[in-house]
C-alpha cells in the first residue's frame, strides 16, 4: 500500500452519494471497522447540515462499508497522534460542535432516516444507529456501548437514547456492564425497528427507503419532530405541538393530495411538497 493509500486510511472518509429523492451516506473506513475520524465526523455535520435544507430530499441512507457498520470515534487516532497534550476542557468544547452535533442532526432533522447496521455498532456507532429512525439490523449484528470498559464514561447520546428505547433496567446493561446486544435481542426489545437475515437485510432496508421516499415528507418530518419534542413535554404541550404541526401539514399539496386520492378511492401519489 502507498503511502497516500495509508493516508487516505488513516483519515477514512464519508461518501454522500444522491439516488433520486434519497441521499446515501456511507462511513467508508473499513479497514478501521468504520471508526471515526475527526475528518469523517466533519464531513457528516456538513452533510447533514446541507440535507437539512434541501428539499428535493426525501430520505437519508446511513451505512458502512465492508462488513461492519460503525466501530465508534477512534480515539486513538484522534488524540495519540503524537502532537501535544490538549488542554484542559478540549473535550466539552470541541464535541459538542462535532460528534454530539452529528447525533442531534441525525435525530432532528426533518427527513426519515434508515441506518443499515451489519457487523458491529459500537460506542457513538450504536448511538449514530440508535439515533436514526429506523435502524435495520442483521440478526448477527452487534450493539456495544464499551465506555466503562474503557474506563470512561457514556457519550454521544447513550444516556440518553438508550433508556427511552429499551428502558433503563436494559440501558443500565448496557452502559453500567457493557453488555453487547445481538441484532436479534437489539429488535425485541425495542432498540430499533427489525432485525433481518444478512442476506435480507439490504432488501428489507431498500422497501423501507422506497416506503418513506414515497411518503408526504413534510407530515413526516412534522411527525418526527412531534415525536420528539412529546419525549420531553407534558400531554398539553404535546398536543399544542402537534396542533401547530397541523396547521403546517394542512397547507402542503401533499395534505390535498391525500384528501383527493381518498375521496377517489386510490392510493395517493406523494410528491414531498
Amino acid at each position: 500500500m502507498s503511502h497516500d493509500a495509508d493516508a487516505a486510511d488513516a483519515e477514512g472518509s464519508v461518501t454522500a452519494c444522491r439516488e433520486g429523492a434519497i441521499l446515501r451516506l456511507t462511513l467508508d473506513r473499513p479497514q478501521r471497522r468504520n471508526s471515526l475520524t475527526h475528518l469523517m465526523i466533519e464531513t457528516m455535520v456538513r452533510v447533514l447540515t446541507e440535507a437539512a435544507a434541501d428539499d428535493s430530499l426525501r430520505a437519508i441512507h446511513l451505512r458502512g462499508a465492508g462488513q461492519d457498520f460503525c466501530s465508534g470515534a477512534d480515539w486513538v487516532a484522534t488524540n495519540s497522534a503524537g502532537g501535544p497534550r490538549p488542554r484542559a476542557g478540549e473535550l466539552v468544547r470541541r464535541i459538542p460542535h462535532a460528534a454530539h452535533r452529528v447525533i442531534e442532526l441525525v435525530h432532528t432533522i426533518q427527513l426519515p432516516v434508515v441506518c443499515t447496521v451489519r457487523g458491529w455498532a459500537v460506542g457513538m456507532g450504536c448511538n449514530l444507529a440508535l439515533a436514526a429512525d429506523f435502524a435495520v439490523a442483521a440478526r448477527d449484528a452487534v450493539f456495544w456501548e464499551p465506555f466503562i470498559e474503557r474506563g470512561f464514561s457514556p457519550d454521544s447520546g447513550a444516556s440518553w437514547l438508550l433508556p427511552r428505547l429499551a428502558g433503563v433496567a436494559r440501558a443500565r446493561r448496557m452502559l453500567l456492564l457493557g453488555e453487547k446486544v445481538s441484532g436479534a435481542d437489539a429488535a425485541d426489545w425495542g432498540l430499533i425497528h427489525q432485525a433481518a437475515d444478512p442476506a435480507e437485510l439490504d432488501g428489507a432496508v431498500e422497501q423501507l427507503l422506497a416506503r418513506l421516499a414515497e411518503g408526504p415528507t413534510v407530515a413526516i418530518g412534522l411527525a418526527k419532530q412531534a415525536l420528539n419534542h412529546g419525549l420531553q413535554a407534558s400531554l398539553s404541550q404535546s398536543m399544542s405541538q402537534e396542533l401547530f404541526n397541523l396547521e403546517l401539514s394542512c397547507r402542503t399539496k401533499d395534505f390535498k393530495e391525500g384528501l383527493e386520492a381518498f375521496r377517489q378511492r386510490r392510493t395517493p401519489k406523494f410528491d414531498g411538497r
